[in-house]
């Protein structure tokens, strides 16, 4: 599978660590041409690395616009992009708090998708993988924002994968459980500890095999599936 994306141009956002690093690297190791966007600086080496906040849409277009002007039109989009938010119970999430969380994991996500589109769907190809959780099936405590704007990136990949579906851009996600990533970092120990006891396979999920996943939806083995959520989950969600 090493030229598997042999030809391809990548944009992968969050690319700067966890989940976005992993999935970045594997596609330069198997021939693509990435772009990472994050707001710190980062990522793998070989990567055009570009600094930006998804929470802004200005940003998000102006980063596609370079990539494709130093790298050629994108093919592939991966949104990674995302924060847990503070760990609180529901009667203490500010006004603030709230937004914050929805305005990177939702509203980043759906600038993204918007913004590769147009580009995507005039040259009848694309692959577009969004990165949920299993918060957004099932809902976790003391995470009602996370949970929430996670099952909104699991709707808009339908909706948008529908509206789509005959371009030959496909758009899916992906609904890992708990994954040992910097995240990790910002929740309390109670709220991970809450996680690794609902998880059948009694650990945490590892990068790689998260970005494995990762790379066969955003990759032309996939031909038959779009608007569709993928569990990484250990055997928390088996539907």
């Amino acid at each position: 599978m090493s030229e598997r994306f042999e030809g391809r141009v990548a944009l992968v956002t969050g690319g700067s660590s966890g989940i976005g690093a992993a999935v970045a690297e594997r596609l330069l190791l198997e021939g693509a041409k990435v772009a990472t966007l994050d707001l710190a600086e980062g990522g793998p080496d070989g990567a055009l690395e570009l600094i930006g906040d998804v929470r802004s849409s200005a940003e998000i277009d102006a980063a596609v616009e370079r990539a494709q002007a130093e790298l050629g039109p994108i093919d592939v989009l991966v949104c990674s992009a995302g924060i847990t938010g503070d760990s609180l119970h529901t009667l203490d999430v500010s006004d603030d708090e709230w937004r914050r969380v929805l305005a990177i994991n939702a509203d980043g996500t759906f600038f993204a998708n918007r913004a590769v589109l147009a580009g995507m769907t005039e040259r009848n190809y694309g692959r577009i993988v969004n990165v949920a959780s299993i918060a957004g099936k099932e809902g976790n405590p003391m995470a009602a924002a996370y949970s929430a704007s996670k099952a909104a990136v699991i709707a808009l990949t339908k909706a948008i994968g529908k509206d789509v579906a005959e371009t030959n851009v496909l758009v899916n996600c992906i609904a890992p459980a708990v994954i040992e990533t910097p995240l990790l970092a910002q929740m309390t120990e109670e709220h991970i500890r809450y996680m690794i006891e609902r998880i059948p396979m009694g650990r945490l999920g590892k990068v790689a095999e998260v970005a494995a996943l990762v790379c066969w939806l955003a990759s032309e083995e996939c031909s038959f599936s779009t608007g569709a959520t993928y569990d990484i989950s250990g055997g928390r969600a088996v539907y």
